[in-house]
């Protein structure tokens, strides 16, 4: 159990330290995309690098995020009944609907996407327009990395909530409390 434990904390270290990371470039978005708009239209200038480069750290944020989104509960959620459960039944919920929802659709986009993500990596594909970003093949990795971010604290969800069960929660990092006393 210990063993589990270490592992659920290192999965939940490594989210953390990702998304708070590519928060930062929440920031470096909003300052390109002011730059975009004041060199094109007070100086009649157009880079289209700087024009790709804020949809790349948008892209970063949100994909290589997620996995920080949903150890921090952050994703929608459809809370009709599950806030009224009884604990256990909550935890049950968490675990059936990662492994029949989550982790089938991850499935999905991994098996989908790779052909292109591979395709991409052997011309390393550049921008589609003469001036644009290089290395694209970059951009569309995000999309395996999506996967496995999200892949990873689904796993530790479920190692979580198993260990709650077992009537050993975790207790020594601050979201587990928030998580496990709601629980």
């Amino acid at each position: 159990m210990h063993a589990l434990g270490g592992f659920v904390r290192l999965i939940d270290a490594i989210n953390e330290w990702l998304g708070r990371a590519v928060a930062w470039l929440t920031a470096g978005c909003v300052v390109t995309c002011f730059a975009v708009v004041v060199l094109r239209y007070v100086f009649n200038v157009g880079f289209p690098w700087l024009q790709e480069l804020y949809v790349w750290q948008h892209a970063t944020v949100f994909m290589a995020g997620a996995g920080y989104t949903m150890l921090h509960r952050g994703h929608v959620n459809v809370d009709v009944l599950y806030g009224s459960m009884p604990a256990r039944r909550q935890a049950w919920v968490d675990i059936l609907g990662t492994l029949v929802f989550l982790f089938p659709w991850l499935a999905v986009i991994a098996v989908t996407s790779t052909p292109f993500v591979m395709s991409s990596w052997s011309i390393r594909e550049g921008s589609s327009n003469a001036d644009g970003m290089p290395a694209v093949f970059l951009l569309k990795s995000l999309l395996l990395v999506f996967c496995v971010v999200l892949f990873l604290q689904g796993l530790a969800l479920i190692i979580r909530r198993a260990l709650f069960l077992a009537g050993r929660p975790l207790q020594d990092h601050d979201e587990d409390k928030v998580t496990d006393e709601r629980l």
